[in-house]
């Protein structure tokens, strides 16, 4: 196991290589540079050329690439020029607000897209299956930002119940269990928007996994061998059916931190996909590339964990 973790962090590297070259200069395509929209129109044109001459940005591109590359081996991703600041404190100042989030989502359709999907296979047909099957279809077609305003309408304006939009109440200066409870209540609404949304395909994957695994010869000579149906459905055939499941939950791992871009947007939720969305309207090159490296990692960390998973999961796999 330990082999096979240490090769392929270290197969990572060439690919983290491969996708920092490509995301440089796909951002090199963009029209203008990351000065274009972040200085003064009033400044005058030796003053310009300067900071384009501090910034590298009158090098050739490879050099560019190469003055980048080497900042971000020591840790350095820039400097934003939107906020002022450098990227790794943005991200991390943002980013955990976005997991936070996109983590209680996650763990909260885990609970109740599981057992549904279980239950919906061993009872296919039945009245409780088509219903989820409709609720599933549901949540898959309709959009977030709909959802979100039907929500907002609902339990912000018509009854008050939570507030529109924000991650804390303002001005206040609660602290302790009491700031644990104001974040909750700013979370509810878009807690329940991501959770909608990841719960139907959850089920759906977990509904048609097991119904694969039910038809199984084995599962077939475990009932007949008298075993309680409960052993055989939860025992037996739900671990070889999260199999498939798992690739799902490592895939997550990047979701967990790039956050909801339109549902943090609609409720103003101070996460990493709103700081985004502002860094590609202000041409923030460095705090995208510093972006999107990050979620490279974590993507790539993620296929690793789903195929350690497997083995956790089923037996019969090995890693070699």
């Amino acid at each position: 196991m330990r082999q096979y973790i240490t090769r392929r962090l270290l197969e990572m590297i060439p690919v983290l290589i491969g996708v920092s070259i490509v995301i440089f200069f796909i951002f090199q395509l963009a029209p203008g540079d990351a000065l274009s929209g972040n200085i003064d129109p009033k400044m005058s044109a030796e003053r310009k050329a300067e900071i384009r001459h501090q910034l590298h940005l009158d090098e050739p591109v490879w050099v560019q690439y190469g003055y980048w590359a080497k900042g971000m081996l020591h840790g350095d991703l820039g400097e934003s020029f939107y906020y002022k600041q450098p990227v790794s404190e943005v991200i991390h100042t943002y980013v955990w607000n976005s997991f936070y989030l996109s983590l209680a989502a996650f763990i909260l359709s885990i609970l109740i897209a599981i057992p549904i999907g279980v239950v919906s296979a061993t009872k296919q047909y039945s009245v409780f299956d088509n219903a989820f099957t409709i609720i599933a279809l549901i949540g898959i077609s309709l959009p977030s930002f709909f959802f979100g305003l039907l929500l907002i309408k609902w339990f912000a304006y018509d009854h008050m119940i939570f507030p529109v939009s924000g991650m804390r109440t303002a001005g206040s200066s609660a602290t302790g269990f009491a700031a644990f409870k104001d974040v909750m209540y700013h979370m509810a609404l878009p807690l329940i928007v991501l959770t909608f949304g990841s719960l139907a395909s959850i089920m759906r994957y977990t509904r048609s996994s097991m119904l694969e695994v039910i038809r199984q010869d084995y599962i077939r000579t475990a009932r007949a061998k008298g075993l309680r149906e409960k052993v055989v459905i939860y025992k037996h055939a739900l671990r070889n059916a999260m199999i498939p499941i798992v690739t799902i939950f490592g895939m997550s791992l990047p979701g967990l931190f790039s956050g909801a871009m339109i549902t943090e947007q609609l409720f103003n939720w101070p996460g990493i996909g709103p700081i985004s969305l502002i860094a590609v309207n202000n041409r923030d090159f460095m705090l995208l590339m510093g972006i999107n490296m990050f979620l490279a990692v974590l993507t790539l960390l993620g296929n690793l964990i789903a195929d350690v998973s497997y083995a956790l999961v089923d037996p019969r796999i090995r890693l070699k």
